[in-house]
C-alpha cells in the first residue's frame, strides 16, 4: 500500500509583519545572524518564503526591524517606585538596554552597524530621543543637550556591548566555563604584570575579579550624570544673558 505523504501544517492565523519579526528574534537568539534565513522563517511560520517577502523585502530590513523591536521594548521599561526623577528614568532606560543587549547576543553588533551605517533609521533616533528628553528635564542648557546625550548613549551602548562580548567570550573557554572563571583568569594575568610598568593595573586586579557588572554599569551612569548636572543642578535655570 502506498504511503501517504504528510502535508505541512498550514497557518491558522494571517501572516503579519509583527509576527515575522517576533519569530526572527527567536531565531536570532537561538542561532545568531547566520541562522536567520527566509527558509528557516518559513518553516517556523508554516508558510513559504514568498509570503514573507510580501511583508519584508530582504534580510537587512528584517534585521533592522528585529533590532528596532527589541530596542523599543527595552526603552519602555519604567523605573521602580514613584515619584521618579529624570536621573531615575535615565538609569531605567540604561538598564533596559543593558539587559536587552545581554539577553540577545546578536543585538550589540546590530546596534553598532545601524548606528554607524544608518543613523537616519529608526533605531538611532529612538535611543537618542529617549535619553535626550531626560537630559533636557535635568535642566541642562540647550547648547549642551547634544553633547550630554551623546556621552550617555555612547557609554550605555559601549559598556553594555563590552559586557555582552565578555559573556560570549567566556562561553568559548570550554565546557562548563563561566564568567567567574573568565574574570579570575584575567585578574591572575594582571597580577603577574611587571610592577614597574603596570603598578595601577596590578593594584586593581582583585577588583576586576570581584566586581558586579550591573553595579559597575550603574556606577558609570551616576558618574556621567554627576558630570552633566554639576554645572547646572536640576531645577536651576541657566543664566539669562544681559540685555544691551
Amino acid at each position: 500500500m502506498a504511503t501517504r505523504t504528510r502535508r505541512p501544517e498550514r497557518r491558522e492565523e494571517p501572516l503579519s509583519r509583527e509576527g515575522i519579526v517576533e519569530v526572527a528574534i527567536e531565531l536570532l537568539d537561538a542561532t545568531g545572524e547566520g541562522g536567520l534565513t527566509f527558509r528557516a522563517l518559513g518553516e517556523r511560520l508554516a508558510t513559504g518564503p514568498g509570503a514573507i517577502y510580501w511583508h519584508v523585502a530582504n534580510k537587512g530590513e528584517l534585521l533592522g526591524a528585529a533590532t528596532d523591536a527589541v530596542v523599543a521594548a527595552a526603552l519602555a521599561v519604567e523605573p521602580a517606585g514613584s515619584p521618579t526623577s529624570p536621573q531615575d528614568e535615565i538609569r531605567a532606560v540604561a538598564l533596559g538596554l543593558f539587559h536587552a543587549i545581554d539577553a540577545h547576543p546578536w543585538l550589540a553588533a546590530q546596534l553598532s552597524t545601524q548606528l554607524s551605517r544608518s543613523p537616519w533609521g529608526s533605531v538611532a533616533p529612538r535611543i537618542f530621543e529617549s535619553i535626550g528628553r531626560r537630559v533636557r528635564a535635568l535642566g541642562v542648557p540647550e547648547d549642551s543637550w547634544f553633547t550630554a546625550t551623546s556621552v550617555l548613549v555612547h557609554y550605555i551602548l559601549g559598556a553594555a556591548g563590552q559586557n555582552a562580548a565578555n559573556t560570549a567570550h567566556a562561553r568559548t573557554l570550554g565546557p562548563g566555563a563561566n564568567r567567574a572563571e573568565f574574570l579570575d583568569a584575567v585578574s591572575s594575568a594582571w597580577e603577574e604584570l611587571d610592577p614597574d610598568d603596570y603598578p595601577f593595573t596590578r593594584a586593581v586586579a582583585s577588583r576586576l575579579r570581584e566586581h558586579d557588572d550591573r553595579e559597575q554599569f550603574l556606577a558609570g551612569i551616576d558618574l556621567a550624570l554627576t558630570g552633566i548636572t554639576a554645572p547646572h543642578p536640576p531645577g536651576e535655570q541657566a543664566p539669562t544673558p544681559p540685555t544691551t
